[in-house]
């Protein structure tokens, strides 16, 4: 007898809620949870990809539950992995253990699942329904789907600027736009990110260490655009590069002394052709980066590095910090520069945009609502 309608959203809804406990501390895998429940709803157990390279969701819940999962109704968020990986696969733990009906959100994207876990379950007679809630599950795994499918990281824009849309001064002065809980925010972001990018003028005038404080579930790598390789040796940066990793992304232009030396202080230093900017190419880096198996990328550089990302089409979500500050002046610094757009668009920027106040400062966070930017998998 199938779980009632209703019933069975509130138990997928569950399932995503447990997934979100993973985020940050799965990738490049997939954050995904599952929940197992009887043929009245009443649950028998549930389970959430912890770690990565440990047991996914449905191990966790199907361990939980033992011998009651046999007859049992299983809800995950993602298809079950039918390859061997870090783990064995998931579709044939699912088998053995007796589960009659599966509910699965949405199909795994990756090549080496994409319906062969659905079809290795319904090969073995058990049911199985595909798309409950599959929008929030899409939007669950949405950097995954963009790292496997696209070939790069998930790129998080962040700024902070006054109420006149200002990020530094006439004078490149920029600390402290922010209030303290906003800046606290940027510490959480940080500590589940794989990547924290920045161009070479932020660290010229900030100096900053570009790490989590307090240290949260990831450590992420510190990445400087920086061109002519400027990048001081007695900065912050260089200074930790063997505590906490360092990229330094310059061009054949850069001085090969100043690169050596940046290497012999723990730097990795990749060299790029330039783009038409005479800059490295940006484009370059997300493969690179996605073949690193970053996962999110969060950029923190100023105006022109933003606008370089904006113009690419590379931004996906947003972070915007808004203090009740007025800077005024031609010369002080907007949050995006680069061409920009000709038109106002005809839509909001940001899809669910959510908003958050943080005492005097508003937090403004949402994902770009570029229809390029998301997959739907067919159901098989």
């Amino acid at each position: 007898m199938a779980i009632p309608s209703p019933l069975a959203e509130s138990c997928m809804r569950r399932a995503l809620e447990l997934a979100r406990l993973g985020m940050g501390k799965v990738e490049p895998n997939p954050a995904v949870g599952a929940v197992i429940v009887d043929d009245a709803g009443n649950l028998i157990s549930e389970g959430w990809h912890k770690e990565f390279g440990g047991p996914h969701a449905e191990i966790h819940a199907l361990n939980a539950a033992g011998k009651a999962a046999n007859g049992a109704t299983l809800f995950v968020t993602l298809e079950p992995c039918c390859h061997f990986g870090k783990t064995p696969p998931c579709s044939k733990a699912v088998i053995a253990a007796g589960i009659r009906r599966v509910y699965v959100a949405t199909v795994d994207p990756a090549h080496y699942v994409d319906g062969g876990g659905i079809a290795e379950l319904r090969a073995a007679g058990i049911e199985v329904e595909v798309g409950l809630l599959q929008s929030e599950a899409l939007r669950l795994i949405a950097p995954f789907i963009q790292l496997t499918k696209h070939r790069r990281p998930w790129f998080h824009a962040k700024w902070a600027m006054t109420l006149d849309g200002k990020i530094a001064t006439r004078s490149g002065h920029s600390q402290w736009i922010s209030n303290e809980k906003s800046r606290a925010v940027v510490h959480q972001l940080r500590g589940v990110m794989d990547g924290i990018l920045v161009g070479i003028e932020t660290v010229l005038a900030d100096d900053p260490a570009l790490t989590a404080r307090p240290a949260g579930p990831r450590t992420a790598t510190r990445i400087v655009l920086d061109s002519n390789a400027r990048l001081p040796l007695d900065s912050q940066v260089v200074r930790t590069a063997a505590e906490t990793p360092v990229i330094v992304v310059t061009s054949e232009t850069a001085p090969l002394l100043r690169r050596q030396r940046l290497r012999d202080a723990g730097v990795d230093v990749l060299v790029f052709d330039p783009d038409s900017t005479g800059h490295p190419d940006i484009s370059v880096l997300a493969l690179e980066l996605a073949g690193r198996r970053m996962t999110n990328v969060l950029i923190e550089g100023g105006s022109r590095v933003l606008g370089s990302f904006f113009d690419a089409r590379l931004i996906d979500e947003v972070h915007a910090f808004i203090a009740p500050k007025l800077v005024g002046g031609d010369l002080a610094s907007t949050a995006i520069s680069g061409f920009g757009l000709e038109r106002i668009p005809d839509q909001a920027t940001l899809d669910q945009m959510i908003t958050e106040i943080l005492d005097d400062n508003i937090y403004i966070h949402g994902r770009l609502n570029d229809g390029s930017k998301s997959d739907t998998p067919k159901f098989p």
